[in-house]
């Protein structure tokens, strides 16, 4: 792998990732590669940018959450940027709070139905 740029199948592989997604990602302007040519090379800051999407993937945000939140730096600057990502931390906090407690309660509801059917063959 090269120091400072990562080709196209470096790039997947690191992240393992299809070239699908990664092809979707530049298309929907998530990432932005250097060209040369048909070939595509990704510098330390399209790598910042994939840790930020897959993080943001993991936490529960839509691609389009994170494309605007990722256009926020480019046209506002890092404090404005991290203004919103409070706002966005705490309504995916309340909304993962949220269905953490209906997961809870469905557990609860299935182990007591399944505890009642296992007295009943008993």
């Amino acid at each position: 792998m090269s120091d400072t740029r990562l080709s196209f199948k470096e790039m997947c592989a690191l992240f393992d990732v299809t070239p699908r997604t990664l092809r979707y990602y530049e298309y929907i302007e998530l990432l932005s590669p250097e060209r040369e040519g048909r070939a595509r090379f990704y510098t330390p800051r399209e790598v910042a940018r994939m840790k930020l999407i897959r993080r943001g993937r993991r936490f529960g945000f839509s691609l389009e959450e994170i494309r605007q939140w990722l256009e926020i730096y480019e046209e506002k600057g890092s404090d404005e940027q991290l203004r919103v990502w409070l706002q966005m931390a705490d309504r995916q906090l309340k909304a993962l709070k949220r269905q953490r407690e209906e997961l809870d309660a469905t557990i609860e509801d299935l182990q007591a139905l399944r505890d009642e059917t296992a007295r009943m063959i008993s």
